[in-house]
């Protein structure tokens, strides 16, 4: 008997699926396309100046950033929102915010995190899902909000998790929406800034996403102790950026 091609994995439910798009949806009111994350300084000191460079440059940022700590966070995240564990919350929240080694690499993670948080909180449609009742209270009464530091700064990846921990799907396939929706912004940044055309911007956003899977399944494994955010040249960059003469992006 033919076996059948369809794959064994349990299916993910439409409505979880659809709020996974949603998240990583490059509309979601939360100021992500006006950050370049040091890109922009690149283009300008002439290190990033066309398809390949740029290319190589988002694919080293990737593994060597986004994979090493902004994605672990995310999973660590999700299962402490599901848990109530407010402590480890705070704990991850810290850890984010000590570690962004710019002060403008700080203001944007705590400017997407508000801005997240504030349009998270007024979303009806999630309500839809099997949402435990302890992120119901944090969506619908401030006053039941436990993390007081949270509300002044929270970071977007802490508050990514928040409402991707509202929906019902796996950490997995969560992790894999929030380096898809940085691989796009960071893609439409270079297409600005480089400048590149559409079909090149495409080509690097196919190479990106051939490697999320991998870059997700080695964020989910990390411990504590082996997270890192230690990139000397994004930070560099960044660095110059703040106060470089003309510039489209905030970062």
């Amino acid at each position: 008997m033919r076996r059948c091609l369809h794959s064994t994995r349990n299916k993910m439910p439409a409505p979880s699926l659809l709020q996974l798009m949603w998240l990583a949806s490059p509309a979601l009111p939360i100021g992500g396309f006006s950050y370049s994350e040091g890109l922009e300084a690149g283009v300008d000191h002439s290190s990033i100046h066309g398809f390949e460079s740029a290319n190589n440059w988002l694919e080293d940022q990737l593994q060597l950033s986004l994979a090493r700590a902004d994605l672990g966070v995310v999973a660590k995240a999700i299962g402490a929102w599901r848990r109530s564990d407010w402590h480890r919350i705070e704990e991850l929240n810290d850890w984010m915010l000590q570690t962004r080694e710019t002060n403008e690499l700080l203001l944007q993670t705590v400017q997407m995190g508000r801005s997240m948080l504030d349009w998270w909180r007024k979303q009806d449609s999630f309500h839809l899902s099997n949402i435990p009742n302890q992120l119901k209270n944090v969506q619908q009464n401030e006053d039941d909000f436990h993390l007081v530091s949270l509300i002044h700064s929270p970071t977007y990846p802490v508050v990514f998790a928040l409402a991707a921990a509202a929906t019902n799907a796996d950490i997995r396939d969560c992790l894999t929406s929030y380096a898809f929706a940085w691989s796009e912004n960071m893609v439409q940044a270079a297409v600005r800034a480089v400048p590149l055309g559409q079909t090149d911007g495409q080509r690097i956003l196919a190479n990106l996403s051939a490697q999320i899977p991998a870059a997700v399944d080695r964020s989910m494994q990390l411990m504590d102790s082996e997270r890192q955010a230690f990139s000397p040249m994004l930070a560099i960059l960044s660095s110059q950026h703040e106060a470089q003469y003309s510039r489209l992006f905030r970062s």
